[in-house]
């Protein structure tokens, strides 16, 4: 048996954060599946949104942000993730975060990007996220009571009730901690833990193309729904606009500040065509732009469209985006010179595990930040860089209700979980039976619930989904786990909460475009779409 204080489930700006704030009187573990950098923060371009300039105003970037949303933001939150945003990214900065500064000495260089009415994205050039984790590395490096494991891939939440050889409680019941693969070893360990926290970022591997790492598969999502938990707006998929449409390069976007920085989405003619999608033009939320792009790539039968940056000063190109530069470059494309082929991706979940404004779930000593949760800030459709910012505020206010409420914490009745048994579990032979399952889950989620969405194909695609998803089950007690197995029962979980929050909202609103029903209900659908699992069924 492992104890520790706190157990932290993934390595990102969010979990790492909040691990600085609690590690003073916790001892912290944190597990992560692969390397600690392997996250969608190191992945992260163009930066952290925050009022950071007396040329703009938290009422602004308020708006924007519901604007963004569509109607479906908690404003509570949004008030609070704004007001709040600046000091955090100072802090950031005290804990040794380089961003640039401006060029007549100014604080912060603050980029443009879509949706937003002013300049307020503190950037590291176009490596922002890699800066973030690189300095947080650093801080937890030189912390005492912070264990990080790396191979580590959390299976199952510990549940109170099951330990006891009950049935699964719902809301209220606590969690204990989680099954843990040893990937090294091959071992399943039992990490117990006073306080658990999902950090694992979010599930762009459930379709075909993604912006996202190859860690991206929903696992804690997937655990917490397993386990009891309610989550929540699983339709709300964001599709960056601006994937770079090459064979061989993986998973590379090309930053929405390009666009913030004069880039053109154009046609294969060389024409811009935003202008008929959406008055903001280039400028508009990611929603439209993915939106806009999809309908000219079905119009002209087009592979890809084109964003162009070439007329803006070759220096300016490469000194504001070194690593897009550098990338484009090795793969043929030199964007001072030619612009660059992109198509949409699968890129943010601006739905997720649902918590409190102190990130708490429905299940006690569970919490959840960053792509994770569900906040209510993102609403239908994220704003651009609110990412970063809603990961750092609300890391900060975990730790504050984890102060708080720590006392009473530790004076919980102490519970023994069983280890884990393999039964009569036998090793896999044959990975086919993964690959294709993985394979087809990716494709059926691409072409039946991507962009532009249709009643009739998330029928199909669910009643597709249920042999795949049967026989995913049936592997995960038959084998002996391998990581594979895991992100795959995982990813079909994900794609089965996805289909059904699409098939209950029958209006098109932010990142939820239903073609049988093109208009936004307020009436009927100005709410979040909450599921929870039915107590007793096999997940």
């Amino acid at each position: 048996m492992y104890s520790t204080d706190v157990l932290i489930i993934g390595s990102g700006v969010a979990g790492l954060s909040f691990a600085l704030k609690v590690a003073d009187r916790c001892r912290v573990t944190m597990v992560t599946k692969k390397a600690k950098a392997d996250t969608a923060t190191n992945l992260a371009q163009g930066g952290i949104a925050a009022v950071l300039s007396s040329e703009d105003s938290p009422e602004d970037h308020i708006r924007d942000t519901l604007r963004s949303g569509d109607g479906l933001c908690n404003e509570e939150i949004v008030r609070l993730v704004v007001n709040d945003g600046p000091a955090r990214v100072r802090e950031l900065v005290e804990l040794g975060v380089r961003f640039k500064r401006g060029k007549g000495g100014e604080e912060f260089d603050l980029g443009m990007e879509g949706g937003h009415s002013a300049r307020r994205v503190a950037h590291s050039f176009d490596l922002t996220g890699r800066e973030i984790e690189r300095a947080l590395l650093e801080r937890v490096a030189e912390t005492p009571n912070i264990e990080v494991l790396e191979d580590h891939l959390a299976i199952d939440l510990l549940m109170e009730s099951k330990a006891r050889g009950l049935p699964l409680q719902g809301d209220g019941d606590r969690c204990l901690g989680a099954y843990v693969l040893n990937r090294k070893s091959g071992e399943v360990e039992t990490r117990q833990a006073r306080v658990t926290v999902l950090c694992t970022g979010g599930c762009g591997k459930v379709y075909l193309y993604t912006t996202n790492p190859d860690i991206a598969t929903g696992d804690g999502m997937a655990m917490a729904y397993r386990a009891g938990a309610r989550v929540a707006n699983l339709e709300f998929v964001q599709f960056h606009p601006t994937c770079f449409y090459n064979p061989i390069a993986k998973n590379f976007l090309i930053s929405e500040a390009v666009r913030g920085e004069g880039g053109v989405l154009i046609d294969g003619q060389g024409q811009p065509f935003m202008h008929r999608y959406d008055s903001r033009g280039d400028l508009a939320t990611r929603d439209a732009v993915a939106r806009g792009i999809d309908a000219e790539m079905k119009k002209t039968g087009a592979d890809c469209v084109y964003l162009d940056i070439s007329h803006r000063p070759a220096e300016f190109i490469r000194q504001r985006f070194p690593t897009i530069y550098g990338t484009c470059r090795r793969y043929g494309v030199d964007i001072t010179r030619e612009p660059i082929p992109v198509v949409p991706a699968a890129h943010y979940m601006c739905g997720g595990v649902q918590v409190d404004k102190w990130g708490c779930t429905s299940l006690r000593n569970l919490l959840s930040l960053g792509e994770t949760a569900c906040t209510g800030l993102h609403g239908a459709n994220r704003l651009a860089s609110n990412s970063l910012l809603e990961a750092v505020v609300f890391a900060h206010r975990a730790a504050d209700w984890l102060h708080r409420n720590w006392l009473a914490i530790t004076r919980e009745a102490e519970v023994e979980v069983p280890a884990w048994r393999t039964g009569r579990a036998r090793s896999i032979e044959e990975n086919v039976l993964i690959s294709h399952n993985w394979d087809q889950i990716r494709r059926l989620m691409w072409n039946y619930v991507g962009i532009v969405r249709r009643e009739k194909r998330l029928h199909l695609v669910k009643r597709r989904l249920e042999p795949i998803i049967t026989e995913i089950r049936e592997h995960f007690y038959d084998y002996l786990l391998t990581p594979d197995l895991v992100e795959l029962r995982n990813i079909a979980i994900i794609a089965e909460l996805i289909v059904r929050c699409a098939r209950s909202r029958k209006e098109s609103r932010g990142l939820h475009y239903m073609v049988d029903y093109p208009q936004r209900d307020d009436v009927h659908f100005r709410r979040d779409t909450v599921v929870q699992r039915r107590l007793g069924k096999e997940s």
